[in-house]
């Protein structure tokens, strides 16, 4: 084995890169804290007052928005 130590040295090397890339983890607990408001009639998460309003217009036309008061929390 002639390239013993640069075989090592790339597994090493490999090995950081690799441990570096895995630390993502899960989003789900910062998904759930972006998710403030809900939908009155469907109960569908909302990030935002805007979105909702889009949101109600476009799948629940016969439904009057709330005011954006009504989610302050």
């Amino acid at each position: 084995m002639v390239r013993g130590a640069a075989k090592q040295q790339a597994r090493e090397r490999n090995q950081k890169q690799a441990a570096s890339h895995s630390k993502g983890g899960s989003q789900l607990k910062a998904r759930a804290e972006g998710l403030k408001i809900t939908c009155p009639s469907c109960k569908g998460p909302m990030p935002s007052y805007k979105i909702l309003v889009q949101h109600m217009e476009s799948k629940h036309p016969g439904i009057s928005v709330p005011a954006e008061s009504s989610f302050v929390k």
